[in-house]
């Protein structure tokens, strides 16, 4: 405290839930402008439910706050994975600063998961199935058909991690099944056999191409799962300009019929301007991705 208040630099804006007015990060510098006798602080906004709220007050303590005792750090992962089911144990790790498998070990006790069915969202923003044996027969398969096919185009295709898939490569070399021991069993007892057979749903040329991309409006709800993004004003900015483009067809059309005949040739030059500037964009962030 006594730091902030000699300090003689401009220190950041400290960030506040703006529903409830709620000091998220920097209820330290607050106090030492109070001290000092100021009666304004710049402040940065955040919009978005107090469980997002909280997400990012425990994060920002983890990055540059008062180290938080284990105890503290396991019960906000505890309060994470009831707020945030559908999140990923590296992903909750990530925030709460501890480790995956603890994480884990705090959801088995909790007895807290996602819907069934709906798997969890990585670090990266990718929804993965919790149950990944159909993931993993397809891996085989896509393996045994095209070998040179990277550990991260099968990933993306069959819906698992690229560590589960280079375990799947690992028993296909090795000539074992791609299914954990124990899980095969699993599907014995239940009346389930011929391991290596695809999924009932997938039939022959059906199978999801590597490089295929997803429907732009998962993408971004994907991106919105991701603490980066969600947690920093530009990236919400970011995340509202591209949600804007995840409309329907039919909606684009209703718009198309909206514009009056004398504002026509008008809004026609904006869209391109505006379609140039998306260009723009994305030659830069292709560039930056290249000097990364």
């Amino acid at each position: 405290m006594e730091t902030l208040v000699t300090c003689q630099e401009q220190l950041p804006p400290i960030i506040v839930h703006r529903r409830t007015m709620r000091v998220i990060d920097g209820m330290h510098r607050l106090r030492a402008a109070t001290l000092l006798g100021r009666r304004k602080i710049a402040v940065r906004y955040f919009d978005g439910p107090e469980e997002d709220a909280f997400v990012l007050a425990v994060k920002s303590n983890i990055a540059h706050g008062l180290p938080l005792s284990l105890a503290d750090r396991k019960r906000a992962a505890e309060r994470v994975i009831a707020s945030h089911p559908q999140w990923s144990d590296r992903m909750i790790a990530s925030v709460t600063g501890i480790s995956a498998k603890t994480v884990a070990e705090i959801r088995r006790i909790t007895g807290v998961d996602a819907a069934e069915g709906s798997g969890r969202i990585g670090k990266d923003g990718r929804v993965r199935s919790t149950d990944v044996t159909e993931g993993r027969r397809l891996a085989h398969e896509m393996i045994i058909k095209n070998p040179a096919l990277s550990l991260r185009q099968v990933a993306r295709a069959a819906g698992i991690s690229p560590e589960t898939v280079r375990d799947v490569k690992n028993r296909v070399l090795r000539g074992e099944d791609p299914l954990p021991q124990g899980r095969s069993r699993e599907l014995v007892g239940q009346g389930v056999t011929g391991t290596l057979a695809a999924p009932a749903t997938l039939t022959a040329g059906r199978v999801p191409m590597p490089g295929s991309a997803p429907p732009s409006a998962v993408v971004v709800e994907r991106l919105r799962a991701d603490p980066a993004l969600r947690f920093n004003e530009n990236g919400r900015d970011l995340l509202r300009l591209l949600n804007l483009h995840t409309l329907r067809t039919e909606d684009w059309n209703k718009i198309v019929d909206s514009v009056p005949p004398h504002r026509m040739e008008t809004v026609a030059q904006l869209a391109r301007d505006c379609a140039r500037k998306w260009l723009e964009l994305a030659s830069l962030i292709e560039r930056n991705a290249l000097q990364a």
